[in-house]
């Protein structure tokens, strides 16, 4: 069964969802990149007081459990590089 990440409409497994307030699994530490499924709540974003949008993020981990945090408090990865990063 493949997912859509940005379908509209939740997935089941979303119901059950726990809110992690550190970025990772609250049951085994994984972080996100572990995660079996993801969907992002793109419908009902949340406007900070600085006017920055959040949503919700939800991810099904491979030890079963489900849990979201906030897109605000992912922390930042290397994945991409800025152009002062790399050699000349």
């Amino acid at each position: 069964m493949t997912m859509d990440v940005f379908a509209p409409v939740p997935p089941e497994w979303t119901n059950e969802a726990i809110h992690a307030y550190e970025f990772r699994c609250p049951k085994c530490h994984s972080s996100s990149l572990e995660a079996l499924h993801v969907w992002l709540n793109r419908r009902s974003p949340v406007m900070t007081e600085d006017r920055i949008r959040k949503w919700q993020e939800f991810y099904q981990c491979h030890c079963g459990c489900a849990w979201w945090a906030w897109s605000s408090d992912r922390p930042p990865t290397n994945l991409s590089h800025s152009p002062d990063s790399h050699p000349t």
